[in-house]
Protein backbone atom coordinates (compact mmCIF):
# COMPACT_ATOMS: atom_id res chain seq x y z
CA UNK A 1 0.00 0.00 0.00
CA UNK A 2 3.14 2.09 0.99
CA UNK A 3 4.47 1.63 -2.91
CA UNK A 4 0.77 2.02 -4.28
CA UNK A 5 0.72 5.68 -2.65
CA UNK A 6 4.36 6.43 -3.94
CA UNK A 7 3.70 5.24 -7.74
CA UNK A 8 3.67 8.30 -10.10
CA UNK A 9 -0.22 7.61 -11.16
CA UNK A 10 -3.12 7.53 -8.64
CA UNK A 11 -3.49 4.04 -6.81
CA UNK A 12 -7.10 2.75 -6.65
CA UNK A 13 -7.36 -0.01 -3.17
CA UNK A 14 -9.87 -2.22 -2.88
CA UNK A 15 -11.28 -5.14 -0.78
CA UNK A 16 -12.59 -8.03 -2.10
CA UNK A 17 -14.94 -10.31 -0.15
CA UNK A 18 -17.41 -12.94 -1.02
CA UNK A 19 -20.34 -10.68 -1.00
CA UNK A 20 -17.80 -8.04 -3.63
CA UNK A 21 -17.02 -10.93 -5.88
CA UNK A 22 -20.81 -11.99 -6.32
CA UNK A 23 -21.55 -8.79 -7.39
CA UNK A 24 -18.81 -8.39 -9.85
CA UNK A 25 -19.66 -11.66 -11.55
CA UNK A 26 -22.53 -10.09 -13.16
CA UNK A 27 -21.61 -6.20 -12.70
CA UNK A 28 -18.61 -5.74 -15.62
CA UNK A 29 -18.13 -2.13 -13.99
CA UNK A 30 -17.60 -3.44 -10.91
CA UNK A 31 -14.98 -6.45 -12.35
CA UNK A 32 -13.11 -3.26 -14.73
CA UNK A 33 -12.57 -1.37 -11.05
CA UNK A 34 -10.87 -4.73 -8.95
CA UNK A 35 -9.21 -4.96 -12.05
CA UNK A 36 -7.63 -1.92 -11.88
CA UNK A 37 -6.83 -1.55 -8.11
CA UNK A 38 -4.61 -3.03 -5.19
CA UNK A 39 -6.95 -5.97 -4.21
CA UNK A 40 -7.06 -6.80 -0.37
CA UNK A 41 -8.57 -9.73 0.97
CA UNK A 42 -11.82 -9.61 3.08
CA UNK A 43 -13.11 -12.34 4.96
CA UNK A 44 -13.18 -16.21 5.77
CA UNK A 45 -15.14 -16.92 2.01
CA UNK A 46 -12.17 -15.58 -0.24
CA UNK A 47 -9.71 -17.40 2.21
CA UNK A 48 -11.22 -20.64 1.44
CA UNK A 49 -11.50 -19.94 -1.94
CA UNK A 50 -7.83 -19.20 -1.87
CA UNK A 51 -7.23 -22.79 -0.29
CA UNK A 52 -9.62 -25.06 -2.54
CA UNK A 53 -8.46 -23.32 -5.93
CA UNK A 54 -4.80 -22.30 -4.83
CA UNK A 55 -3.90 -24.92 -2.13
CA UNK A 56 -3.21 -22.24 0.34
CA UNK A 57 -4.84 -19.98 2.32
CA UNK A 58 -3.94 -15.74 2.62
CA UNK A 59 -1.86 -15.16 5.22
CA UNK A 60 -4.27 -12.73 6.94
CA UNK A 61 -7.26 -11.22 6.67
CA UNK A 62 -7.11 -7.74 5.62
CA UNK A 63 -10.78 -6.31 6.56
CA UNK A 64 -11.25 -2.51 5.93
CA UNK A 65 -12.42 -2.03 8.83
CA UNK A 66 -9.31 -2.73 10.38
CA UNK A 67 -6.63 -2.47 7.77
CA UNK A 68 -7.55 0.75 6.76
CA UNK A 69 -6.95 2.45 9.99
CA UNK A 70 -3.70 0.08 10.47
CA UNK A 71 -2.27 1.84 7.42
CA UNK A 72 -2.69 5.38 8.40
CA UNK A 73 -1.38 4.54 11.99
CA UNK A 74 1.76 2.96 10.39
CA UNK A 75 2.41 4.24 6.88
CA UNK A 76 5.53 5.26 5.99
CA UNK A 77 3.77 8.62 4.46
CA UNK A 78 2.56 11.62 5.84
CA UNK A 79 -0.91 12.28 3.78
CA UNK A 80 -3.46 14.81 3.67
CA UNK A 81 -7.23 12.85 4.28
CA UNK A 82 -10.34 12.90 2.83
CA UNK A 83 -13.24 10.84 3.92
CA UNK A 84 -16.36 10.94 1.61
CA UNK A 85 -19.27 8.49 2.73
CA UNK A 86 -21.89 7.70 5.22
CA UNK A 87 -24.09 10.94 6.39
CA UNK A 88 -21.94 14.16 6.90
CA UNK A 89 -22.29 13.84 10.75
CA UNK A 90 -20.89 9.79 10.54
CA UNK A 91 -17.97 11.43 8.30
CA UNK A 92 -17.19 13.85 10.40
CA UNK A 93 -16.91 11.62 14.18
CA UNK A 94 -15.02 8.65 11.84
CA UNK A 95 -12.79 11.46 11.11
CA UNK A 96 -12.19 12.49 14.67
CA UNK A 97 -11.83 9.14 15.48
CA UNK A 98 -9.18 8.54 12.58
CA UNK A 99 -7.14 11.90 14.06
CA UNK A 100 -6.69 10.37 17.40
CA UNK A 101 -5.61 6.50 15.53
CA UNK A 102 -3.16 8.26 13.37
CA UNK A 103 -2.87 12.09 14.16
CA UNK A 104 0.40 12.72 12.28
CA UNK A 105 -1.62 12.93 9.48
CA UNK A 106 -3.65 16.11 8.38
CA UNK A 107 -7.28 15.37 7.86
CA UNK A 108 -8.79 17.91 4.91
CA UNK A 109 -12.45 17.20 4.48
CA UNK A 110 -15.12 14.97 5.25
CA UNK A 111 -18.41 14.92 3.30
CA UNK A 112 -20.97 12.43 3.38
CA UNK A 113 -21.98 10.52 0.44
CA UNK A 114 -25.90 9.88 -0.41
CA UNK A 115 -25.16 12.69 -3.37
CA UNK A 116 -26.94 12.01 -6.93
CA UNK A 117 -24.69 10.63 -9.57
CA UNK A 118 -24.77 13.69 -11.67
CA UNK A 119 -22.73 15.59 -9.28
CA UNK A 120 -19.91 13.48 -8.66
CA UNK A 121 -18.01 15.47 -10.88
CA UNK A 122 -19.35 18.25 -8.29
CA UNK A 123 -17.59 16.19 -5.62
CA UNK A 124 -14.49 15.13 -7.18
CA UNK A 125 -13.58 18.73 -7.77
CA UNK A 126 -14.15 19.44 -4.01
CA UNK A 127 -11.87 16.71 -3.16
CA UNK A 128 -9.65 18.15 -5.53
CA UNK A 129 -9.78 21.86 -4.01
CA UNK A 130 -9.30 20.15 -0.35
CA UNK A 131 -5.51 19.24 -1.76
CA UNK A 132 -6.43 15.69 -0.10
CA UNK A 133 -3.66 12.58 -1.56
CA UNK A 134 -5.62 10.39 0.15
CA UNK A 135 -9.50 9.56 -0.10
CA UNK A 136 -11.43 6.94 1.99
CA UNK A 137 -14.72 6.40 0.08
CA UNK A 138 -17.58 4.19 2.33
CA UNK A 139 -20.82 4.37 0.01
CA UNK A 140 -21.23 0.42 -0.08
CA UNK A 141 -20.30 -2.00 -3.29
CA UNK A 142 -20.71 -1.55 -6.16
CA UNK A 143 -21.17 2.47 -5.83
CA UNK A 144 -18.02 2.99 -4.28
CA UNK A 145 -15.64 1.16 -6.50
CA UNK A 146 -17.58 2.04 -9.67
CA UNK A 147 -17.11 5.98 -8.51
CA UNK A 148 -14.52 5.83 -7.16
CA UNK A 149 -12.64 4.11 -10.66
CA UNK A 150 -14.41 6.49 -12.58
CA UNK A 151 -13.06 9.88 -11.00
CA UNK A 152 -9.49 8.78 -9.36
CA UNK A 153 -7.86 10.96 -11.77
CA UNK A 154 -10.51 14.07 -11.30
CA UNK A 155 -9.88 14.10 -7.59
CA UNK A 156 -6.11 14.56 -8.13
CA UNK A 157 -4.86 12.45 -5.11
CA UNK A 158 -2.60 9.75 -4.55
CA UNK A 159 -4.28 7.16 -3.84
CA UNK A 160 -8.07 6.28 -2.80
CA UNK A 161 -9.20 3.37 -0.84
CA UNK A 162 -12.79 2.07 -0.65
CA UNK A 163 -13.74 0.72 2.73
CA UNK A 164 -17.27 -0.03 2.94
CA UNK A 165 -18.74 0.46 6.73
CA UNK A 166 -15.59 1.60 7.83
CA UNK A 167 -17.12 5.03 9.26
CA UNK A 168 -20.20 3.53 10.98
CA UNK A 169 -17.98 1.39 13.05
CA UNK A 170 -15.80 4.48 13.46
CA UNK A 171 -18.07 6.79 14.69
CA UNK A 172 -20.12 3.72 16.77
CA UNK A 173 -23.10 4.02 14.39
CA UNK A 174 -22.46 0.40 14.39
CA UNK A 175 -21.51 -2.55 16.81
CA UNK A 176 -18.50 -4.48 15.88
CA UNK A 177 -18.32 -8.05 17.02
CA UNK A 178 -16.65 -9.10 20.02
CA UNK A 179 -12.75 -9.69 19.82
CA UNK A 180 -13.57 -13.94 20.34
CA UNK A 181 -16.27 -13.71 17.51
CA UNK A 182 -13.94 -11.73 15.25
CA UNK A 183 -11.00 -13.79 15.71
CA UNK A 184 -12.87 -17.04 14.76
CA UNK A 185 -14.08 -15.81 11.59
CA UNK A 186 -17.47 -15.06 12.21
CA UNK A 187 -18.42 -11.50 12.24
CA UNK A 188 -20.37 -11.90 9.33
CA UNK A 189 -22.65 -13.87 11.20
CA UNK A 190 -22.81 -11.52 14.35
CA UNK A 191 -23.97 -8.39 11.22
CA UNK A 192 -26.22 -10.97 10.07
CA UNK A 193 -27.63 -11.11 13.73
CA UNK A 194 -28.03 -7.22 14.15
CA UNK A 195 -29.46 -6.35 10.91
CA UNK A 196 -31.61 -9.49 9.34
CA UNK A 197 -33.30 -7.76 6.70
CA UNK A 198 -30.73 -5.65 5.33
CA UNK A 199 -28.23 -8.23 5.20
CA UNK A 200 -30.39 -12.04 4.60
CA UNK A 201 -29.49 -11.65 0.36
CA UNK A 202 -26.20 -10.81 1.18
CA UNK A 203 -25.46 -13.64 3.14
CA UNK A 204 -27.73 -16.36 3.68
CA UNK A 205 -28.20 -16.00 -0.29
CA UNK A 206 -24.92 -14.99 -0.94
CA UNK A 207 -22.44 -17.08 0.30
CA UNK A 208 -23.43 -20.68 -1.11
CA UNK A 209 -23.71 -19.06 -4.22
CA UNK A 210 -19.92 -17.94 -3.56
CA UNK A 211 -19.51 -21.32 -2.35
CA UNK A 212 -20.75 -22.86 -5.78
CA UNK A 213 -18.71 -20.44 -7.86
CA UNK A 214 -16.00 -21.75 -6.07
CA UNK A 215 -16.49 -25.27 -6.60
CA UNK A 216 -16.99 -24.13 -10.41
CA UNK A 217 -13.77 -22.78 -10.68
CA UNK A 218 -12.13 -25.22 -8.69
CA UNK A 219 -13.29 -28.17 -11.28
CA UNK A 220 -12.75 -25.82 -14.44
CA UNK A 221 -9.10 -25.34 -13.13
CA UNK A 222 -9.29 -29.11 -12.53
CA UNK A 223 -10.30 -29.51 -15.90
CA UNK A 224 -7.25 -26.94 -17.11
Amino acid sequence: MDRAVAAPEPALICYLNAHISNIASRNPDLTAALERSLLLNDGVGVDLAAKWIHGEPFPDNLNGTDMTPRFLAETEHRLKVFLLGARPAVAELAQIAFRKIAPRHDYVGARGGYFPDERGDEVAAEIRASGADFVIVCMGAPRQEIWTAAHLEAMGCKAAICAGALFDFMSHGKRRAPTFVRKYRFEWLWRLMLEPRRLFRRYVLGNPLFVMRVIRARLARGRG
